[in-house]
């Protein structure tokens, strides 16, 4: 007898053989049962390697912005299972989402689901409670099979691609392009704010009769001195406001937020920019130690992540947490970030499939860096450098979804 949510996620996280499992099949018979597959609201699915949680928030806001109530369905969370599944804003209760898994589990029988399956049918199951206007959903993992797909986009977006989940979905771009092409439907609009989309993204849609509208051929955004325009190719111009957002990465991805506002024929309200609020992306805590969280894990993300500190130079150190997971590429991810820290703190996550310290050690030191300090923890880490750092410096908590968390709690 499950009576509370902690008691609903260990079991379901014991239920399934294996944590993930592509396909649809299982999903979708659960989801047939459940009178879940023909909403009366329309569904933008969000799918990529970077950028898919920071436009799903971005879109929320704008919808919201357009007084619409919006079902937004995100993961991972960072501190609460609870932020994966919002309702006008507002988290899920623990209460709702254990109403929403005893329907499931009501209908289920012997279809054994994965964790990942059980959130996406309780998303659903509470927008349709809830009289949403429209629903955004963020894929897990790829989109061709992803559980999420089981839906299908009025409007898909696709954002941008790199290698990452390699054991899931290939080992270049356009291979994995194809497994995020998969939310596309015949017929139905979609964007992709990658400004160099693979190939098989493109003709993917071709295929479909899908039109699809490319960032710098179909719609374009332009920093100003006071903000940004955003311009379609058929001269709809809009000059922006500054959103509350830091880096360049961000006004990115607000563009093909906008192309998406723009086919659901919904007008672009600017102060939904200026309110949204993208915990974990180049999240910033001011003071006279400045504190930046920011989930990056994969080469692109560093990538951003390293423009974007550039963009905010510190006069005295910066001090970066590390921690990743094993299968990342971690190689990849600390080359390109080897000159954004002065000292470097490196732990093993609270996960068993952490990296070792040897291992970001060692990566470190083959890229030239020998400032290092290992920790049993996270934590322990933080709090260390909280205690040397000084007044000028910063603070880098970096790596993973896992790490920034750990701290996040602690504060």
């Amino acid at each position: 007898m499950k009576t509370n949510l902690t008691q609903w996620l260990d079991w379901q996280s014991s239920l399934h053989p294996s944590k993930i499992e592509l396909g649809l099949n299982r999903v979708r018979i659960v989801a047939e049962r459940l009178n879940l597959l023909t909403p009366d609201f329309p569904i933008v699915i969000v799918a990529g390697t970077n950028g898919k949680g920071s436009s799903v928030t971005l879109l929320d806001a704008m919808l919201t912005a357009n007084n619409m109530r919006v079902g937004r369905y995100t993961s991972p969370h960072l501190l609460r299972y609870n932020e994966r599944i919002c309702i006008a804003g507002t988290e899920a209760s623990d209460a709702q989402i254990c109403q929403a898994f005893t329907i499931i589990e009501e209908v289920r029988a012997k279809i054994s689901l994965t964790f990942f399956e059980f959130a996406t049918l309780a998303a659903m199951v509470l927008y349709q409670q809830n009289n949403i206007d429209i629903a955004v959903l963020e894929v897990g993992l790829g989109g061709r099979l992803d559980a999420v797909n089981i839906f299908d986009a009025d409007v898909a977006l696709i954002t941008t691609i790199d290698i990452d989940h390699i054991d899931w979905l290939g080992d270049n771009r356009e291979t994995i392009g194809l497994e995020k092409a998969g939310i596309l439907r015949a017929n139905k609009p979609a964007v992709c704010s990658d400004p160099n989309p693979p190939l098989s993204i493109i003709k993917h849609a071709k295929q479909l009769a899908t039109k699809l509208h490319c960032i710098q051929r179909d719609f374009t955004y332009q920093k100003t001195e006071d903000g940004w325009t955003w311009q379609t190719d058929d001269e709809i111009l809009i000059d922006l406001p500054k959103p509350n957002l830091y880096g360049d990465f961000q006004l990115q991805n607000a563009a093909g937020v906008l192309m998406v506002l723009n086919l659901l024929q919904l007008p672009i309200i600017p102060s939904g920019l200026t309110n949204a609020y993208i915990p974990g992306r180049f999240q910033v805590l001011p003071g006279a130690i400045t504190r930046i969280f920011d989930v990056a894990h994969n080469p692109l993300g560093a990538k951003v992540l390293t423009a974007t500190l550039q963009q905010y130079p510190c006069k005295g150190k910066t001090h970066i947490i590390l921690g990743m997971l094993e299968k990342k590429d971690i190689a990849g991810f600390i080359t390109i970030m080897q000159n954004s820290g002065t000292d470097w703190h490196i732990a093993p996550l609270n996960t068993p499939n952490t990296a070792t310290t040897e291992c970001l050690s060692d990566n470190l030191l083959a890229t030239g860096n020998n400032n290092i300090t290992t920790y049993l923890s996270i934590t322990k880490a933080y709090n260390n450098v909280l205690s040397i750092a000084k007044d000028g410096d910063r603070i880098l908590i970096t790596g993973s979804f896992y790490t920034v968390a750990e701290v996040l709690s602690q504060i």
